[in-house]
């Protein structure tokens, strides 16, 4: 697809239609690549996104407790002072 560079302040831009924009669901801000002579625009991802409701979640229902011991007998806790 060919798009123009538009003059935007001091500094140049591209602008994205709404149809890229939905399509590619591309918000306030995006991931550049710059690589192999190409320059690769992605939505930002958030993979962490949703963590914290579902941890208050699991917490009411109970179902944060760890399933097994943080520390081991056999552990040397002196080694990490």
């Amino acid at each position: 697809m060919e798009v123009s560079i538009v003059q935007i302040g001091n500094s140049k831009g591209i602008r994205f239609s709404k149809t890229v924009i939905e399509k590619y669901n591309l918000r306030e801000k995006v991931d550049m690549i710059l690589e192999k002579g190409q320059i690769v625009i992605k939505p930002l991802d958030s993979p962490r996104k949703g963590w914290e409701e579902a941890f208050k979640e699991m917490s009411k229902q109970g179902d944060d407790r760890l399933l097994f011991n943080d520390v081991f007998d056999d552990e040397n806790l002196e080694e990490w002072k």
